[in-house]
C-alpha cells in the first residue's frame, strides 16, 4: 500500500486578468464568494479530505493570501472586547484550518512548473493538487474519493467531468477505459485542449489531482507545450503511457456540484447558488431574487 497523501499543493500565482480591474491590487483567489474568499473554500476541501499540510505556490502581489491564513491579533482583540464571539470565531477559523506553507513560483511557466516548485516540500510521497478556480461543493466529497482510489491502486488520479463536445477544446481531455467501478476509469491518453475533431472523448480534466511523486521527475524532462508552458497534462500523459514510471493513471468521473470561479459569469452564479443555500441568507435572498427576476422588485421597477 502506498502512503496516504497528507499534503496539498494549491497553485496561486496567476494574474487574474479576466477580473481586472478588481484584481489589479487584490489576488483573484481573495475575491469573495459570499463572505469567504474563494481560496478558503479550497483549503477547507483539502482539510476535509485529510490533507492538513498545505503548500501555496504564489507569485508577486500575493501577500494577502498569507495574511488571510495568519493571525490578526489587532482585529481579534477588538472583536473580543466587543464580545462579538461569532465574528471572532469566523476570523480565527482560517488561521486554524491547516499548517500553511508558501513558495514563490518566480517565472510563470505553466501549471506543470508550478507543481514542480512543490517538489522540495512534498518529497517522495503522493500529494494532491487543487486549482483555486474550481470550487467543489462540500456535500460532494470528490477529493476524498480520489484519495481512496489512489490508496487502492497507487499511481495518480485525476478528476474528470463529462462536457458537451463543443466545450472540450477548453480543457485537457482524457482517453479512458471502463473499470468495474462506475465512477472510476483507467486513463490511457491525455491531450491538452484538443480540437473538437481530435478529442478522444468528452471527459474533461477539472482542477483536482492526486499525484504520484514520480511526476516530478517527468516534469523536469517535459518540454514547454501548448502556450509555451510546461503542461501538467503532458507529464501525466507520459505516466499513463508507461506505468513502470510512476504507476497507472485513473480518473474519477465527477457528477456533483462544481462552481467555476475563473469565469465572471460562473463566478456570479456560484455566489448566487451558495447564498441561496445558506440558512442565514437563503430565505430572504431567494425571496428577493424571485421578485427581481419577475420584475416586481421595487428598486428595479423604479
Amino acid at each position: 500500500m502506498p502512503p496516504r497523501p497528507t499534503k496539498a499543493v494549491i497553485p496561486a500565482a496567476g494574474l487574474g486578468t479576466r477580473f481586472l480591474p478588481a484584481t489589479k491590487a487584490t489576488p483573484k483567489e481573495m475575491l469573495p464568494v459570499v463572505d469567504k474568499p474563494a481560496i478558503q473554500y479550497v483549503v477547507e476541501e483539502a482539510v476535509s479530505a485529510g490533507l492538513d499540510d498545505v503548500l501555496m505556490v504564489t507569485g508577486r502581489n500575493k501577500r494577502p493570501l498569507e495574511d488571510h491564513f495568519d493571525r490578526n491579533y489587532e482585529l481579534e482583540s477588538a472583536l473580543l472586547k466587543k464580545g462579538d464571539e461569532d465574528r471572532l470565531s469566523r476570523v480565527q477559523e482560517s488561521s486554524d484550518l491547516a499548517t500553511m506553507h508558501y513558495v514563490r513560483q518566480g517565472d510563470p511557466k505553466g501549471l506543470g512548473h508550478a507543481v514542480l516548485c512543490a517538489a522540495p516540500h512534498v518529497g517522495d510521497e503522493p500529494f494532491a493538487v487543487l486549482l483555486g478556480d474550481d470550487l467543489i461543493d462540500p456535500r460532494d466529497p470528490l477529493l476524498a474519493r480520489m484519495v481512496e482510489i489512489q490508496e487502492r491502486h497507487g499511481g495518480s488520479v485525476i478528476a474528470l467531468m463529462e462536457v458537451a463536445p463543443e466545450q472540450i477544446h477548453l480543457y485537457g481531455c482524457a482517453a479512458v477505459e471502463a473499470t468495474e467501478e462506475g465512477d472510476v476509469v483507467k486513463v490511457t491518453d491525455l491531450v491538452e485542449k484538443p480540437d473538437v475533431a481530435d478529442a478522444p472523448s468528452t471527459y474533461a480534466i477539472i482542477g483536482r489531482y492526486v499525484l504520484d511523486p514520480h511526476v516530478f521527475g517527468v516534469l523536469r524532462e517535459t518540454e514547454p507545450g501548448r502556450g509555451g508552458e510546461i503542461q501538467l497534462t503532458d507529464a501525466l500523459q507520459q505516466l499513463a503511457a508507461d506505468e513502470k514510471v510512476g504507476g497507472p493513471v485513473h480518473g474519477v468521473v465527477f457528477e456533483g456540484r462544481r462552481y467555476d470561479t475563473g469565469d465572471r459569469g460562473d463566478y456570479l452564479r456560484a455566489i448566487v447558488r451558495l447564498a441561496c443555500e445558506r440558512e442565514d441568507l437563503g430565505p430572504d435572498f431567494k425571496a428577493w431574487l424571485r421578485s427581481y427576476v419577475t420584475g416586481s422588485d421595487p428598486v428595479r421597477a423604479s
